[in-house]
């Protein structure tokens, strides 16, 4: 396929996705549930996947499906655009883990943010000691 033919077929794609995503977002405003043939995965899947991790008896929300079906096809075509870089004419599991990293990176951030939030609210605590300290010795 030419640069041109090549360049057309992804912004009719794009003109496509964005439609659908306009389409979804109206269906969620009125409180509609998208109809399953415009959703990337079975809604039943994803329905399996957050009652696993649920704690049992919680009620799943429609919108709730459906929004998390159209995020994980948006990062599953993410994941893809990523290993599509590569010039090779397959995808390995190489591929697949340099592009996920940095989706795996931010557990990794968030633990780290914790950490050091718990630092600085003891060097805050050491701070007031101080700060009674000298209140105490040097005010009258």
């Amino acid at each position: 396929m030419s640069k041109d033919k090549a360049v057309v077929v992804e912004t009719k794609q794009e003109a496509k996705e964005e439609t659908v995503q306009e389409q979804m977002e109206e269906m969620e405003e009125s409180g509609e549930e998208i109809p399953e043939d415009k959703l990337p995965f079975p809604r039943a899947t994803i329905v399996n996947m957050l009652r696993k991790n649920l704690s049992k008896g919680k009620q799943i929300k429609g919108q709730v499906k459906d929004e998390m079906n159209v995020w994980l096809g948006k990062m599953v075509e993410r994941i893809a655009k990523k290993m599509d870089t590569h010039p090779y004419t397959y995808v390995d599991g190489g591929m697949l883990r340099e592009a996920i990293e940095p989706y795996e990176t931010v557990q990794d951030i968030e633990k780290e943010k914790e950490r050091i939030i718990k630092q600085l609210e003891s060097v805050k605590a050491a701070c007031d000691v101080l700060i009674n300290e000298v209140d105490r010795k040097f005010v009258k």
